[in-house]
């Protein structure tokens, strides 16, 4: 990050503990994305609709056009939030968002200090207005539903292979996929470090699933997170692409939609 400070907005998405321990100067710290989503439902992953209450949450965390907001997570983490945060602040209307590669190891050893604290960063006077939904980057079951036998699209589960085939780890109401999806772990597109592979390797993997740029692509997972980082990699090699926020969390708990488990 070689741009002022006062340019940037940095957004940590690890857990508080470990943002405690050591996080990049100034960074406000999301530690967790279901902050941002639909309370008292069956289906976690969907986000608020509600300006205002978006307005307020953002600008807790400093969040404000006019900058270039980085955000990092975890490599490790098995569903890297900080995927979740970039693609729901393009939803919102956020054009210039950037994902930190490596996170805070590749930071450190590229010289970057780092300290030691709670979150202290700033707040904004974000107004509710100037929050405004990208229709291009989003998809709901409505949306894919009517989509599923049309040969313009193409949907992705970002999954791991076991729960493409029915497995249900996080409580869904139905194990499966949804007709037609192609399967491809979202951990295929980087390297264990959190690094994304080369163009020439991710345009490799597309072609091995017959994916080419001509087709829409929408992306799914559990609740819209895992699939965020897939949704950065087509963005990246600009493909029209779509991230579905409720994912398997909303498409298994409506029983009048199919499910395939082959």
């Amino acid at each position: 990050m070689s741009m002022d400070k006062n340019d940037r907005i940095v957004i940590d998405s690890r857990s508080s503990w470990k943002y405690f321990l050591e996080h990049i100067p100034g960074a406000a710290n999301v530690s967790d994305w279901r902050e941002f989503t639909v309370k008292g439902k069956d289906v976690p992953g969907v986000l608020i609709d509600d300006k205002q209450q978006l307005a307020k949450l953002l600008s807790d965390h400093g969040i404000q056009h006019g900058k270039t907001i980085v955000i990092y997570g975890e490599p490790s983490d098995p569903w890297r939030t900080d995927g979740r945060i970039f693609w729901m602040l393009e939803y919102f209307g956020f054009s210039n968002v950037k994902l930190l590669e490596g996170g805070v190891s590749a930071w450190k050893e590229a010289g970057g200090e780092v300290e030691r604290g709670r979150d202290h960063a700033p707040t904004s006077n974000l107004k509710a207005q100037e929050i405004n939904f990208n229709p291009a980057v989003h998809a709901d079951k409505s949306y894919i539903n009517e989509r599923l036998s049309a040969k313009t699209l193409a949907i992705i589960d970002n999954r791991t292979e076991e729960e493409y085939k029915g497995a249900t780890p996080y409580g869904s109401q139905r194990g499966g996929h949804i007709p037609t999806a192609i399967h491809i772990d979202w951990r295929d597109f980087y390297s264990s470090e959190g690094r994304l592979h080369s163009p020439d390797t991710l345009m490799a993997l597309m072609k091995t699933y017959g994916l080419d740029d001509s087709r829409e692509v929408v992306v799914y997972c559990t609740g819209g997170v895992r699939s965020s980082m897939a949704y950065f990699v087509f963005k990246y090699l600009g493909y029209s692409v779509r991230n579905y926020d409720g994912s398997w969390w909303d498409w298994s708990n409506d029983s009048n939609l199919p499910v395939e488990n082959t």
